[in-house]
């Protein structure tokens, strides 16, 4: 019955679907097992959503998979630090890093944007677990770039990753250096901001922007002058200026890999799965009208909101990784329209038994 629901909205959805779009959306390098039908109808989903979107879907218990450029490339913001994750626990595994150990933080490690840790006061001490936890459940920035320190910075990630088998996977820099590439966009000499500076900038934090005052009022009169959103709208087109690189469909292997306990220990696997159900943002996104828990992990940047997930429903575990890119409108709309997904897709698989 909802199968047959599913279809007659399918049929009425590419009524108001241009053919060429569609075409172009389906168009995604998709495997010979792929479902046509439930292809054909996460295309028709995706031709109305008022952005650049991909999507990877997969039902673990039965191996029915679909995808919507499921093989191109789009900006990571913080999906990509699934992969810090699943190096950290790899090496901890390997016992060549120590999950209990204590971490004071420093002021060099500050990062605006998401997560709790830049309000904390400086030398607060947590576990390394601490920080993957909040770098995963918080998307925490400052405990991310720590974590990126601790597995050996990006290129040790990017090594992980091929090993992996992950050819379009990339971390491209830390967050820090994301954040600070944006003033390199308005000129060459902020390559030489600190830390501290680009937090300061960010935050406007009492104890790091007092001492920075003539530095601050500089930036933020050069950066009115010369557009400083355009002219990192226009430098964001080129993909090593994004943070990472990441497509739905490795996203898609990646949740794989942890909810079959294959990405690392059993144990650690199930220590992820547990991080990714305590997931703090996001709620409009995949978890928004599911009454079925979901482990996920949220991306946002502006006019980029992603998710990727594991969909723990009654047919079996199902794997759901959108990313949507060049949103224009609401982003909170657009969540929504994440989330009806995530609905539709349990309905299609649940509705069937």
């Amino acid at each position: 019955m909802v199968r047959r629901a599913l279809a007659a909205l399918l049929s009425a959805t590419l009524a108001m679907c241009p053919p060429c779009a569609l075409a172009a959306a389906a168009a995604s390098q998709s495997p010979a097992s792929a479902n046509a039908g439930l292809e054909r109808l996460l295309a028709a989903q995706l031709a109305r959503f008022p952005s650049h979107s991909g999507v990877y879907v997969k039902n673990l218990r039965t191996g029915e998979e679909a995808a919507v450029l499921g093989d191109a490339h789009f900006e990571s913001a913080s999906t990509i630090k699934l992969a810090v994750m699943i190096l950290a626990f790899q090496l901890a595994d390997a016992g060549k890093l120590d999950l209990a150990a204590r971490y004071d933080l420093k002021p060099q490690d500050y990062r605006a944007g998401s997560g709790v840790l830049r309000f904390l006061d400086r030398g607060a001490r947590l576990t390394t677990h601490d920080l993957i936890e909040l770098m995963i459940a918080a998307s925490d920035n400052t405990a991310t770039d720590i974590m990126i320190g601790k597995v050996g910075g990006p290129d040790a990630v990017n090594a992980f990753l091929r090993r992996a088998g992950y050819r379009d996977l990339t971390l491209n820099k830390t967050v820090g250096e994301h954040f600070r590439w944006r003033y390199e966009v308005l000129d060459p000499k902020y390559q030489r901001l600190s830390p501290e500076d680009v937090f300061a900038l960010q935050s406007n934090a009492p104890a790091f922007a007092i001492s920075r005052q003539a530095l601050i009022a500089s930036v933020r009169a050069e950066s009115a002058a010369r557009d400083l959103d355009a002219l990192v709208a226009r430098a964001n087109t080129q993909e090593g200026n994004w943070l990472g690189v990441v497509t739905p469909r490795e996203l898609g292997r990646m949740l794989e890999a942890i909810e079959r306990d294959e990405a690392a220990s059993k144990a650690a696997c199930e220590d992820m799965k547990r991080m990714l159900r305590a997931q703090q943002a996001g709620q409009r996104k995949i978890p928004h009208f599911l009454n079925v828990p979901v482990a996920h992990k949220t991306g946002e940047n502006t006019g980029v909101t992603h998710d990727a997930g594991l969909i723990y429903a009654r047919a079996g575990t199902v794997v759901m990784v959108s990313l949507n890119t060049d949103v224009t409108g609401s982003i909170a709309e657009a969540d929504d329209r994440i989330g009806n997904l995530a609905r539709l897709m349990v309905d299609y698989f649940d509705g069937a038994r």
